[in-house]
């Protein structure tokens, strides 16, 4: 089973969008060096949490600072953009950086409506829901497949960065994603971390499946929210700034993330330090607490998913804290790091 990252670039309390994005750059950086296998970023906008709204921007530089580790969007929210400018955009990433970009594509909008209609270049109506058609017209780009009387057909032979093309995901939460990745033949990203029901969604992917492009058996991942410290309490306190924001999320009410000390007196006041809800995420799924146990069910949820790997969120006010978690995460599993890895290839 492969473990990758999933950064969304996370502003703490007191802090900067810049610095989490700083932030970022150190952690792939770490997270190359820990052998985690892929890196992706994500994206969202016009909120005080989140810093990563262009993860097309941010991919350059990670793997510009990184040597082996796959980095890519997790993911880039097709519907505010033309499919031809994303073909073109990830086509140079893959030349620049050869084997190692991927392209996540979602459908979503990463933000409230009234910002998805402030990303829109026409503004005199609401964008059309015509998300198929983008994804069969940006996938064409790479395969090269338009028809030859499509007035884009030259386009596609036109990418800058060919012969290289990114890995092309599908990103998603719902039923509808699992069948257009199975149809299409692409590989298949779930976020148990949005919807921790996706088991049967995973399935649907593997049952609706048909070969194409490269891919001739289907592949899944699963992205599952996790925070590993070096005891169980440890963790539940590092926790308890993600279940303050995502509490006063599902009032409508975004903030940076709050230091643990302020999100448990939050979350006293509340009533919800009682253990009735143990020490869960409101309405999410999260895989919290010591080495041993984060393993665990770490493969559980692997087994659940059927998947081949797990890409790991983990959101905590400090910077090093959440480092430190994915170190945990890495020891716990084996990884091997890039240090190792060197030193054998030179020892022979």
């Amino acid at each position: 089973m492969r473990l990758s990252v999933l950064d969304q670039s996370p502003i703490s309390e007191g802090s900067t969008g810049a610095e989490a994005l700083h932030n970022t750059i150190d952690l792939a950086v770490a997270s190359d060096e820990l052998g985690y296998h892929r890196y992706w970023v994500a994206e969202h906008h016009g909120g005080p949490m989140l810093a990563g709204g262009s993860p097309e921007a941010l991919i350059g530089p990670i793997a510009a600072a990184t040597e082996r580790i796959r980095v890519g969007s997790g993911g880039v929210m097709l519907p505010h953009y033309s499919p031809l400018k994303v073909a073109e955009t990830f086509s140079i990433l893959a030349g620049l950086f050869p084997g190692r970009i991927d392209l996540g594509i979602g459908r979503a909008a990463g933000t409230d409506p009234l910002t998805t209609f402030a990303l829109q270049r026409d503004r005199r109506q609401a964008s059309p829901d015509d998300f198929p058609q983008q994804l069969a017209e940006l996938l064409a780009y790479f395969d090269d497949s338009l028809p030859d009387d499509h007035p884009f057909q030259r386009l596609a032979a036109m990418l800058p960065g060919r012969p290289q093309l990114p890995d092309t995901w599908l990103l998603g939460s719902s039923p509808q994603s699992a069948i257009w990745a199975g149809e299409l033949g692409l590989p298949y990203a779930f976020a148990d971390f949005i919807n921790p029901g996706g088991a049967e969604i995973a399935a649907l992917y593997r049952e609706r499946f048909a070969a194409a492009r490269a891919l001739q058996t289907p592949r899944t991942a699963v992205a599952a929210w996790v925070l590993c410290a070096p005891t169980d309490d440890q963790a539940q306190h590092l926790a308890t700034s993600s279940r303050m924001t995502l509490t006063l999320l599902r009032r409508g009410e975004l903030i940076p993330v709050p230091p643990p000390e302020k999100a448990t007196e939050f979350l006293r006041r509340e009533g919800k330090l009682d253990g009735r809800d143990g020490g869960q995420l409101p309405g999410r799924r999260g895989i919290i607490g010591s080495p041993e146990k984060v393993r665990a069910e770490i493969e559980q949820l692997a087994v659940e998913y059927g998947a081949e790997e797990v890409i790991v969120v983990t959101i905590t006010h400090d910077h090093q804290a959440r480092k430190r978690s994915y170190e945990l995460v890495a020891d716990a599993f084996g990884l091997e790091p890039a240090s190792a890895r060197l030193a054998a290839s030179t020892n022979p």
